[in-house]
């Protein structure tokens, strides 16, 4: 275990658990070791997932977006939603978080598969590849209120995520 290894560099928020061990001979105090939901490594070298673009899924993507269609602006239900490509597939676009935004069924449907001028539709937002911080948000799992606020502070103030 890292912590009774010395392999801890340095903690974040309050203790989430505490370890109780045996008795020291020595002091007669029972060995505790505080667990804490943010530690980062001594010595751990940062993986290149960090330097990498995180997956693009629709969840993902309605979040970042707010679940706001980026053409009319009205808010929806995860399953009212779609993935839309701004340069459309069929004329070359790609299916990346720069080309893609969320639109409503009745936008896209609008929208087909021409360009936004073209259908005479303009964006209200613009689209942004995430930080791996806010990926990790992004996901919709479990986060303690103490890693929120580590990740959040990690995360562009001009992220749609502190909105």
């Amino acid at each position: 275990m890292l912590y009774a290894s010395d392999g801890v560099a340095w903690t974040l928020g309050a203790a989430c658990q505490v370890l109780r061990g045996g008795i020291q001979r020595t002091t007669g105090l029972q060995s505790r070791i505080e667990v804490h939901p943010i530690i980062a490594v001594r010595g751990a070298v940062p993986s290149r997932a960090w330097r990498q673009t995180p997956a693009l899924s629709n969840p993902k993507l309605f979040v970042r977006d707010r679940h706001i269609c980026a053409y009319c602006g009205g808010r929806f239900h995860f399953d009212e939603l779609t993935r839309e490509h701004i340069r459309p597939v069929s004329r070359g676009g790609e299916d990346t978080w720069m080309n893609c935004i969320t639109a409503c069924r009745a936008c896209n449907g609008r929208k087909g598969s021409r360009m936004p001028e073209e259908a005479h539709m303009s964006l209200l937002f613009l689209p942004y590849v995430p930080s791996l911080h806010e990926d990790m948000i992004l996901r919709g799992r479990r986060i303690l209120v103490d890693q929120m606020d580590f990740l959040l502070a990690s995360v562009p103030r001009s992220s749609r995520l502190h909105g």
